[in-house]
């Protein structure tokens, strides 16, 4: 019976941790999320949509020409006479607004404004990003560690309870020692299948983030300079580098200039327009080559739209007003982030100090029980209370070795330095800059 209660375990330790052949360190999962994970792609390209808009909006100042072409065939029946006529006419026409008091030119800014919103998106996209792909990196370090100190701890018991048999047979032990082990290697038992199935899970949430499975991880990592050296300095790094305070602002820009639009439309607009007529412009086929052209200026100055100019000016206001309060809301969840981050930080590399000398005398104490109990001086409870001490310890300092990596990233993502760029990742960095410089002067309606 235990030995086939070791092959279980023993199989489903192995499914677990079953995975890529190659070894990868978290430098390189890092790089790996960046380049694979799909939300970073979706944010590009939502920055390059937001791009076509400006080039949307520069379209209401350009001309606009249009071709067109009718033929139409007609007949007349009078009595038993028919008459037929047919034409056909080739038109061109041109329009162009030539003033809107500005207010283009202030929807084309707003658009500007939205881009750049967009590209601080792309950045905090990439921050959550490479913030989830740490901490899944970290869970599976951590489950991994458990479960292998679970299954030890396993063994360990099994041991003791084989141990408890003897000594029952001999006569040094006791039916209770025997109990008191077996009800400990059962705990023991679930505790490291839940282990396993927590690891499961982190396995899953590493394939999700990274795009493969983890396989002989490395959780050791060199921040360099972009590790703070003081809140301060992270506080104030975060108020001029955190996306989430730069998109804020340039919607607070957008915003701006979307009030302004709002206002230029009660302005007069002036617009030029064109037809030119090539072929049969006269009707009737009487004179085909006729050339037929006309080209007029129209000004328009709306004197009441029932009440939609001002319902539009007040609303943009009022969201101009709201982009500024949330600004605010943004900062001061920035804010708060840094400092629990700062704070996580600290605690953690406090916590990791105190389980390691928790496990230094646990490991003490483990040993010098068993030598005491070998010799009748101890119980075998004490032995497994030992044990359980020194496991907890144990755990206690793998969950607070993940807790200060988790928070290392947490903080600097906080302060708006976890990028690629600043990482020093081995990756092209991605960017829709050299996109918005290319189509901006765009006319033509067709490219690449």
């Amino acid at each position: 019976m235990l030995l086939k209660k070791s092959v279980v375990i023993a199989a489903i330790f192995s499914a677990a941790m079953g995975g890529a052949a190659q070894a990868e360190s978290l430098t390189e999962a890092l790089a790996r999320a960046y380049v694979k994970n799909p939300a970073i792609a979706s944010a590009l390209v939502s920055v390059k949509m937001a791009s076509e808009d400006i080039v949307m909006r520069k379209s209401g100042l350009r001309p606009k020409i249009g071709l067109s072409a009718t033929s139409q065939y007609g007949f007349t029946m009078v009595g038993g006479s028919t008459t037929t006529s047919s034409s056909t006419t080739l038109n061109v026409s041109y329009n162009q607004r030539l003033f809107d008091n500005l207010q283009t030119t202030a929807q084309i800014d707003q658009a500007r404004a939205y881009a750049d919103a967009a590209k601080y998106g792309l950045r905090n996209t990439e921050q959550n990003v490479l913030l989830s792909a740490a901490t899944a990196y970290m869970d599976v370090v951590q489950n991994t560690n458990l479960a292998s100190l679970r299954a030890d701890n396993v063994k360990f018991l099994r041991a003791q309870v084989d141990n408890a048999r003897s000594r029952l047979n001999v006569g040094e032990g006791t039916k209770i020692d025997v109990a008191q082990a077996e009800a400990r290697l059962a705990q023991a038992v679930a505790s490291y299948k839940s282990a396993v199935n927590s690891l499961r899970t982190s396995q899953a949430s590493y394939v999700r983030w990274i795009g493969a499975k983890p396989s002989g991880l490395n959780s050791n990592f060199r921040f360099g300079n972009v590790m703070p050296k003081s809140i301060d300095s992270a506080l104030q790094s975060a108020r001029r580098n955190h996306p989430a305070i730069l998109t804020a602002r340039a919607q607070v820009e957008a915003a701006r200039y979307g009030t302004e639009a709002a206002l230029r439309a009660f302005g007069p607009t002036l617009d030029l327009i064109g037809s030119i007529c090539a072929i049969d412009c006269l009707g009737g086929g009487a004179q085909p080559n006729a050339t037929q052209g006309s080209l007029r200026l129209t000004l328009s100055i709306p004197i009441y739209q029932g009440g939609m100019l001002g319902a539009s000016a007040r609303k943009a206001n009022l969201g101009h007003i709201k982009s500024e309060i949330d600004a605010q809301v943004a900062a001061n969840q920035v804010e708060e982030s840094v400092i629990s981050a700062w704070s996580g930080l600290q605690s953690s590399i406090a916590a990791i100090e105190s389980a390691q000398a928790a496990v230094r005398s646990g490991q003490i104490a483990l040993d010098g029980v068993i030598e005491e109990r070998n010799v009748g001086q101890r119980t075998t409870l004490d032995v497994l209370n030992a044990r359980a001490e020194l496991t907890s310890a144990k755990e206690a300092l793998y969950t607070a070795e993940r807790s200060r990596v988790v928070a290392a990233f947490s903080l600097i993502a906080a302060t708006g330095r976890l990028d690629a760029a600043s990482l020093n990742l081995p990756v092209q960095l991605q960017s829709s800059d050299g996109y918005r410089a290319r189509i901006e002067d765009v006319w033509a309606e067709l490219r690449e």
